[in-house]
């Protein structure tokens, strides 16, 4: 069992600066992982992994 934190949709969209209809979409277009518990509940890491996915850093390659 990991230490990973479960947001509500309300949270992310604070964390995210956006409107609770846009983290739906995303969960919905598979942009983003959740799991409905009741109601939809996302992983503190899967939030962390949709950031640096969504970055505009540019990424280091592996060799």
């Amino acid at each position: 069992m990991t230490d990973d934190k479960l947001l509500t949709i309300d949270e992310v969209a604070v964390i995210l600066r956006v409107s609770t209809r846009t983290v739906i979409r995303y969960i919905e277009a598979g942009r983003l992982k959740a799991s409905k518990i009741g109601v939809w509940r996302i992983k503190e890491s899967d939030l962390n992994h949709f950031l640096e996915e969504t970055s505009n850093v540019a990424h280091k390659r592996k060799k």
